[in-house]
């Protein structure tokens, strides 16, 4: 699968509300992991709307971050989340979800599901 059809494929899953944020980026990397799909959704479940309130890291990118630790056997990954993190803000122009929303300036940074994707993208860029 290329990073574009994934990064498609994790924003029609967001779009479709059968996943939330980090759901929806660990997913479309399940097989690049050594996690059951079912697992990996698990474990990402809780990372929703900036982790419940919109306050905290942007749900997405703590998804690719997870498969960065993933990917990386936990090797390096403090690295690659860094490199990660930096590409999703160029991409995205914030990392807190509230931020990403506009809740206090009311001009929507990036939508959800071009969180999702620009995750995606970022995740391949640095995982490549």
């Amino acid at each position: 699968m290329t990073a574009q059809e994934r990064a498609d494929k994790a924003a029609m899953l967001k779009s479709s509300g059968m996943c939330n944020c980090c759901q929806a980026v660990a997913s479309v990397f399940a097989d690049t992991v050594d996690l059951p799909p079912e697992t990996l959704s698990q474990i990402t479940a809780g990372f929703a709307v900036g982790m419940g309130t919109m306050e905290a890291t942007c749900g997405a990118l703590i998804g690719a971050s997870i498969i960065a630790g993933l990917r990386s056997k936990g090797n390096g990954t403090v690295r690659l989340s860094k490199q990660i993190l930096s590409s999703f803000k160029n991409k995205c122009g914030a990392t807190i979800c509230n931020e990403l929303k506009g809740v206090k300036t009311g001009k929507v940074l990036c939508e959800c599901s071009e969180c999702v994707r620009n995750a995606v993208l970022a995740a391949e860029e640095v995982l490549k």
